[in-house]
């Protein structure tokens, strides 16, 4: 089924809107056309043992047994219809419609219902009825043929999608929250399995896979297709959670037609309501909406934080509040399945991010702590950057971090970063902020670079040679060093030192204020290059004056703060004997991992800042990926002769259409 047949067959569902323009709200079509579909398409389904189960479901009618069992093995899955009622009867009695609908739809397995449920369902008829459509929208459905035959499972999903995509359009909603492009799957998908094709090739191979963040099911559809390629004979179980219940509904009704267990699809919040608690999985992929805060599971996630910690999804550590991209590598990693003495077990996930959880929080961070959890734990197998403008809903640049516990031994202790930026072709058409897409050359060059990564490396003749890189894990780590110069000043009383002291609350406390201010004011421009003499002539101008020298640290630093005046060439103010740093002049540096700081400084710092130093209580560790920087290539500007040659080309233009103007 060609990608035409897909938007034909989303047109004529699509084409329900016309009916409901006026009754309903742009933003609500998909309340009606998104659940019509899904009703449509397990008719389509049933039908071929749609008779079969209603003649048994009747002779199990007034039977205290249970014939669950006995009508899922008659429809031939996993779901059924125990009514003789179709779509078709229904609209063809538009007086009953609202009332045959709700009996045929109770008439449904809980399975298929509860996916029916999750779109407020019986809200839609009520309300379809009321406006005099229920009959015309079900009879527009009666004419999408949706039968397996002819929409396999595979391209169901794409129509599913088309729909969403507009609907999400309409009322201006992120398209990018429900799925993600087919070709981004396909890549991610094949970069995940790659290393593993030999074993997915053994007899009775059974993989189990996750996707947290699953939308409707197309990672997961992919992957099965794809393990099922290599192996028509394995065994593929896959399990998600999805917070939207539209597209949970989908993906769910989705798994019941392809004969998946459909509760292996959880609903809600993967990070408050983990829908697969204590499972392992062999393979794990997302792509996690970019830059959604999580705020709303604050509470739950740092109780998990505080309470679990290493034992927990979260001990490594917690993103900023407004991304909760690293969560979900967090919750991923936290369901890799252990890798066994002989080296067997292990997983394998893929998930898709933007630039930020790259290189987003300074050492100490949570972010950077999370980084430096998964680094040092020598996960990270690889990070390949992709074009821009490939999503529906975003134009910014994303990353695939390929992680594993099972690397091979070549890979141990390295990451490979990939560009692969420039692997993409123009679309015909743009859809929404998706302009670019993957071709089937551009998937197969990136699956084989990556597979080869270590080769290429080695080969500076190979064409794609710069597109790759390959470090150790600790290259990435740095060492935040706090550069300390010590605090200069001189000290002066000046017309700002008096009006500086009255503002001073620690002084202003005193009950001699006003008896210093007029003791200082006899000294107005009078200077000292060291504490020890301004001192001595404060306390004389006091006692002078028949005041008290008020005694204690806090005066005591509240006048120098009041006096003292920043000097380079002022005295070098000491705390117990020990210099004094100035946090004015405090800096930060970032030194490699491994790098002796205490060489750095005098490589890096001293030859500008002599009297500098490094205060090591405040050395942290931080891991950061800076990709971008790693491939940079400079470019020269062009000469300066160029540049003045196409000025003036432009201004002997601009002087010719002006004059065709003064015509």
């Amino acid at each position: 089924m060609n990608s035409s047949k897909h938007t034909e067959m989303a047109n004529h569902a699509w084409s329900v809107a016309d009916l409901l323009r006026g009754d309903y709200k742009q933003s609500d079509y998909g309340k009606v056309i998104l659940p019509f579909t899904v009703l449509r398409r397990l008719e389509c389904v049933l039908e071929p043992t749609r008779e079969k189960v209603a003649e048994l479901a009747e002779q199990y009618k007034d039977t205290d047994i249970d014939p669950d069992r006995f009508l899922r093995r008659a429809a031939g899955h996993s779901f059924y219809n125990k009514s003789g009622l179709t779509l078709k009867k229904i609209a063809a009695d538009p007086q009953n419609a609202a009332k045959n609908l709700q009996v045929y739809v109770a008439e449904y397995s809980d399975n298929a219902r509860g996916v029916l449920e999750r779109f407020e369902f019986a809200q839609q008829i009520k309300r379809l009825d009321s406006a005099g459509l229920l009959y015309q929208v079900i009879g527009k459905f009666t004419d999408l043929d949706l039968r397996p035959e002819i929409v396999p499972n595979h391209n169901m999903g794409y129509i599913f999608e088309e729909l969403i995509r507009r609907f999400a359009e309409q009322s201006n909603e992120t398209a990018g929250e429900h799925f993600t492009p087919r070709e981004v799957i396909q890549l991610m998908v094949r970069l995940l399995v790659a290393p593993d094709g030999d074993g997915l090739q053994l007899p009775g191979a059974v993989r189990t896979v996750l996707d947290p963040a699953c939308g409707t099911g197309g990672m997961l559809s992919a992957m099965d297709d794809l393990i099922k390629e290599l192996n028509p004979d394995a065994t593929v179980e896959v399990y998600g959670q999805e917070l939207n219940p539209e597209s949970w509904a989908i993906c769910r009704s989705d798994l019941m037609i392809k004969g998946q267990d459909p509760e292996n699809i959880a609903f809600g919040n993967s990070f408050s309501d983990d829908g697969h608690k204590r499972k392992t999985f062999d393979y794990m992929l997302a792509n996690p909406p970019f830059g959604v805060e999580w705020k709303k599971v604050k509470e739950e996630v740092e109780a998990e934080h505080r309470s679990l910690g290493e034992a927990g999804r979260f001990g490594a550590g917690l993103p900023r509040i407004n991304d909760g991209s690293l969560l979900f590598l967090q919750h991923m990693i936290d369901k890799m399945k252990p890798v066994d003495v002989n080296g067997g077990g292990g997983s394998r996930l893929a998930i898709v991010f933007n630039g930020s959880p790259l290189f987003t929080g300074a050492a100490g961070s949570g972010e950077s702590e999370i980084r430096r959890w998964i680094l040092e734990n020598d996960w990270l197998e690889g990070i390949v950057a992709l074009p821009d403008q490939l999503f529906y809903n975003t134009g910014i640049s994303t990353y695939f971090w390929i992680l594993t516990n099972r690397k091979s031994p070549d890979h141990k202790g390295k990451v490979v970063l990939l560009d692969a930026r420039d692997q993409w072709q123009k679309m015909r058409k743009s859809l929404g902020d998706k302009r670019k897409q993957l071709g089937k050359d551009h998937i197969a060059t990136v699956v084989k670079l990556y597979g080869e990564a270590l080769a290429v490396r080695d080969d500076p003749e190979h064409p794609l040679h710069g597109k790759v890189k390959v470090f150790a894990n600790e290259d990435f780590g740095y060492q935040r060093i706090t550069v300390e110069r010590p605090l200069k000043l001189r000290f002066e009383v000046t017309e700002e030192t008096l009006t500086a002291l009255e503002a001073s609350k620690p002084i202003q406390k005193l009950p001699q204020a006003a008896a210093l201010a007029d003791a200082f004011e006899s000294l107005m421009g009078t200077g000292w290059s060291t504490k020890q003499e301004a001192w001595l002539a404060l306390k004389d101008a006091v006692v002078q004056a028949g005041g008290t020298w008020p005694t204690g640290a806090p005066f005591n630093k509240a006048l120098r703060e009041v006096i003292g005046v920043r000097d380079p060439e002022g005295e070098v103010q000491l705390i117990k004997g020990q210099t004094e740093p100035d946090p004015e002049l405090r800096d930060y540096e970032n030194v490699p991992l491994g790098e002796d700081v205490e060489e750095y400084l005098k490589r890096e710092v001293h030859p500008h800042v002599p009297d500098a130093w490094i205060d090591h209580s405040k050395t942290k560790i931080g891991y950061e990926i800076p990709f971008t920087r790693h491939f940079y290539v400079y470019k020269p500007p062009r000469p300066l002769a160029e540049i003045d040659a196409e000025l003036k080309a432009l201004e002997t233009e601009i002087q010719g259409l002006l004059g065709e103007v003064a015509e």
